[in-house]
């Protein structure tokens, strides 16, 4: 098996429950080596609690916690000293690329490719990717993993119960639709 690489999670695959559930579930297992910070948290914990006014959150920060405890060395700290010396198109991402750096990361998983070009990353040795490609690899170095990790995800959805089908059309509609192809068919596996 290939190392596992390390990746920043932007609070944008953190954002959707679903997407964020399956990519901590991912590192739990080993299959990536997850890394956050802080500050990604905030973003992501205020941009949910933004668009759902209804959702306490005391809930979040439980969600935090777990996601913490789950991960090992998921938090990236003192990287803020290179911020000011990056350049993005947009500077609110800054310290996405400064913690990738600091934690040696070779992939900074986003939705937000644009934000991250090749010309400012590359000269790091990082890379932008999606979350639909990023998981794609992983399915086809370590299909039964993956198919072993969603499975335990599907069946922690007890209240109401998830098929398998209906957790891989959200995963589908959250952006993984060549990672969601993949794993339908071994529909039976999941």
């Amino acid at each position: 098996m290939l190392r596992p690489l390390t990746a920043i999670y932007d609070a944008n695959v953190l954002y959707p429950a679903p997407l964020r559930d399956l990519l901590v579930r991912l590192a739990a297992a080993g299959l990536v080596r997850a890394r956050w910070t802080d500050a990604i948290h905030e973003e992501w914990i205020r941009n949910v609690c933004r668009n759902n006014p209804g959702l306490v959150p005391e809930r979040l920060a439980r969600t935090r916690r777990l996601m913490n405890e789950a991960v090992r060395d998921c938090l990236v700290t003192d990287y803020e000293h290179l911020i000011g010396t990056l350049t993005l198109p947009d500077d609110d991402d800054r310290h996405v690329l400064a913690a990738a750096i600091h934690a040696n990361a070779d992939v900074i998983l986003t939705f937000n490719l644009r934000d991250f070009p090749d010309s400012a990353l590359s000269v790091f040795g990082i890379q932008a990717q999606h979350p639909d490609e990023f998981i794609e690899e992983i399915l086809r170095h370590s299909f039964n993993s993956v198919c072993a990790v969603f499975k335990r995800q599907r069946e922690s959805l007890r209240n109401p119960h998830v098929s398998a089908n209906e957790l891989l059309s959200t995963l589908e509609k959250q952006g993984l639709p060549r990672s969601v192809t993949l794993l339908r068919q071994h529909r039976n596996a999941l």
